[in-house]
């Protein structure tokens, strides 16, 4: 039994860490949780497309991939512009008045809308892949076979208790949104995350 509760603490513990970062991914599903814009579709779309990727990581395709530096390379340089846009839009945001209160007239995104935007700042940000397939992949794949799926189901299951949590979490947080002067502030620092994690990119790619 030991030998299963291990690698699947293992697996929670270290997906966590790298899940709970801040990041295009969840700065969306936090401000989609705010307007109460499909976020349990979010967040569903959020964590199977992280159990997919650990999937894949743990099966061996982080092997792969760290060594093939071409295919790295257009991940980093591809991401690194995408956060760039969503910075520069998350900037707008916050110096347009019209888009900041909490309870606007405009209603929730489309259906499709809200995939697309999901799939965007998911599949379009290369440190999904490196802490998803690559890291996560290479410490799972330390383990033997028959465990190894246990600790890629602890890095799973700490996806979907962290997506859903931080979706039904920012409900409480709707009253304080209730005020631009929050959304100025949240969406200045998304911003901010967005750009940094754009430049950490570039340099990586440089260096």
């Amino acid at each position: 039994m030991f030998g299963i509760v291990a690698p699947f603490l293992k697996g929670m513990g270290i997906g966590a860490g790298l899940i709970i970062a801040i990041g295009a991914q969840n700065a969306y599903v936090l401000t989609q949780g705010l307007r109460r814009n499909n976020q349990y579709l979010i967040a569903s779309l959020c964590s199977l497309i992280d159990a997919l990727l650990i999937t894949i990581g743990v099966a061996g395709m982080g092997v792969l991939i760290t060594s093939t530096p071409l295919l790295l390379d257009f991940a980093v340089w591809g991401g690194a512009l995408f956060l760039f846009v969503y910075g520069v839009k998350a900037f707008r945001s916050a110096l347009n008045p019209d888009v900041l209160t909490a309870e606007q007239d405009r209603g929730p995104d489309t259906l499709i809308k809200a995939v697309l935007t999901t799939l965007a700042v998911s599949l379009l940000n290369p440190h999904i892949y490196l802490d998803t397939v690559i890291l996560l992949g290479s410490i799972g794949g330390q383990y033997p076979v028959e465990t190894r799926i246990w600790f890629g189901l602890g890095a799973v299951v700490s996806s979907f208790v962290w997506f859903f949590s931080l979706s039904l979490g920012a409900q409480w947080l709707a009253p304080l949104f209730k005020r631009p002067i929050a959304w100025r502030i949240l969406d200045s620092f998304i911003g901010i995350v967005m750009w940094a994690i754009a430049l950490s990119l570039v340099i990586q790619a440089l260096s």
